[in-house]
Formats: structure tokens, C-alpha cells, sequence
């Protein structure tokens, strides 16, 4: 991966906080749920994640499976599975994949149940706790799992801000949290994939950088959706922006609006608009 320096940077207070309140309550919870998007398997990964959760029972959600490429995205699934996680691959919006977490949760603690059993104990309300960085699907995930809109679903970061247990009909408690980076983006292409992909506020973003990004992934991966949605052929910035803002009616007085190009090939990843792409390479 790219070791190169980058200036973005975003580490709000309340994730900090965070990971301070995810440490006290790691006591109450039986398992994890790490949640990652598809489309940046490697960039959305917590990097301390283990230093966060110990060695609790563990899932890697990898959501967002509609969106990504998956030819390179089960490259990863199974670089991981070879670390020894437990990998799934979900679209957050097919309910069979929501059946298959629960599955997956009964088995791995069933040893947790047997030994309640055994000592006399009624079986227990697994305590799941929820943890991931920004806009990868974990309040989609647990709205699902909680049968009702409780936590704030919105395709930017930065919405939940606080921990709460949410009740199921699994016999399973979900504890939400908060979206986590880590401190410093040090890898620029994390750095650009997380932008990309949401993870980052807009805000604060350069974004023709990010707009250029998306498209020379376009170009250097998927040549065929560059063509397909754009009709671009080659990577001259210059030559994209003039093309997309033709498209897109982004031009005034024979100029170039590229705050407005940048924002449609952006918004284009965020929405679905384009899809079968996967930003992290394998090797």
C-alpha cells in the first residue's frame, strides 16, 4: 500500500470518546461486530481494532456486497479468513444476509450458552457490540436487526455520537457506536479511498482530489464503467472534467464548473450510481 503523507485528516472529539467508553463496556459484550465496506476492505479496517476489543468473539461484516467488485473484494474476504476471522459478506439490503449474521452469532457462541446451561443458568441475551468507521453501514445494519429506524441512517459521517444497547427479536442486544478513524491518515490512498467513499466529512475535503482519485480507479480498473458512464476514453484531467461537465450542463461562459463535476462523480460512488468497484487492490 501507498506509504505517502496526506493532509487530510478528520478525528472529531466524540470518536475519541468513543473508543474510551467501547473499552469500559467491553466487559458486558460477548461479541463484535466489525463492520467494513466491500468497495475498501484494507482502507475502512480499524487499524488498532485488536487493541480496542481484545480477544472477543468476532465478526468482519463486510458490508456494501451490491457496490463492489467482487472478484477483488473476495481476494480480501479470504486474506482474511487466512488471519483467522470470521467473514461475511452482506448487502445490507437482502434480508437473507441479515439471517446469516444471526446464524453465524448463535454458532459462535453457542459454547458461551452450553456452559450457562450446564451451570444451571437460563440462556443469555448476547451482547453485541457494533464498531466501525464512518458511513460503512452499521446503522443500516442494526436498524435492520432492531426491526425499527432507531439509529440515525444518513450517507454521510459522523451522525451517531453516543453508545446505546438496542433490543432485537435474535435474543441479541446491540450496542451502536460511534464511527472511528484512527488519529493520522498516514497511507494516502486510505486517506483518498475513505474520502471517496464517505468516510470523511466533504466538508473538509479537497474535492476535484477526490473526484481525480475516483476517476484514475476508473480508469486504471474499470475502464469499461469510465466509458460506460462518462464516455471518457483516457485520463487527461483536463479531458475528463471538459467531457463529464458537457454531460452534466456544469459548463458558463465556455468555463468549467469543476466544483460541480467533482461533486456529480463523487456523489455518483456515494449513491450507487456506480457500482462493481472496488478501491483497495489485492497485492
Amino acid at each position: 500500500m501507498n506509504e505517502n503523507k496526506t493532509n487530510i485528516n478528520w478525528y472529531p472529539g466524540h470518536m475519541a470518546k468513543a473508543k474510551r467508553l467501547i473499552k469500559e463496556e467491553l466487559k458486558n459484550i460477548d461479541i463484535i461486530y466489525e463492520v467494513i465496506d466491500a468497495r475498501i476492505p484494507y482502507s475502512s479496517k480499524i487499524k488498532d481494532i485488536d487493541e480496542i476489543v481484545k480477544n472477543k468473539l468476532k465478526i468482519l461484516i463486510m458490508t456494501k456486497k451490491d457496490l463492489c467488485d467482487l472478484e477483488e473484494t473476495n481476494k480480501w474476504c479470504k486474506h482474511y479468513e487466512s488471519k483467522g476471522y470470521n467473514v461475511l459478506l452482506v448487502d445490507l439490503n437482502n434480508n437473507k444476509d441479515y439471517e446469516e449474521i444471526i446464524k453465524y452469532t448463535n454458532k459462535l457462541t453457542t459454547s458461551l450458552q452450553e456452559k450457562r446451561k450446564a451451570n444451571g443458568l437460563k440462556e443469555k441475551e448476547i451482547r453485541a457490540l457494533v464498531i466501525g468507521i464512518p458511513n460503512v453501514g452499521k446503522s443500516t445494519l442494526i436498524n435492520r436487526l432492531a426491526g425499527k429506524n432507531i439509529a440515525s441512517v444518513e450517507n454521510r459521517a459522523g451522525v451517531t455520537k453516543n453508545l446505546t444497547y438496542l433490543k432485537t427479536k435474535y435474543n441479541l442486544a446491540i450496542l451502536d457506536t460511534p464511527g472511528i478513524l484512527w488519529p493520522s491518515l498516514d497511507e494516502e490512498n486510505v486517506a483518498l479511498n475513505l474520502a471517496a467513499t464517505g468516510a470523511i466529512k466533504k466538508e473538509i475535503l479537497n474535492m476535484d482530489e477526490i473526484c481525480l482519485h475516483i476517476l484514475n480507479t476508473l480508469y486504471n480498473y474499470y475502464p469499461e464503467l469510465l466509458e460506460e458512464k462518462y464516455n471518457i476514453r483516457d485520463n487527461d484531467a483536463l479531458s475528463m472534467y471538459e467531457i463529464i461537465g458537457k454531460k452534466v450542463g456544469a459548463f458558463k461562459n465556455n468555463e468549467i464548473n469543476y466544483d460541480k463535476v467533482s461533486l456529480k462523480v463523487y456523489n455518483d460512488i456515494l449513491s450507487g450510481v456506480i457500482k462493481g468497484v472496488t478501491f483497495d487492490r489485492w497485492q
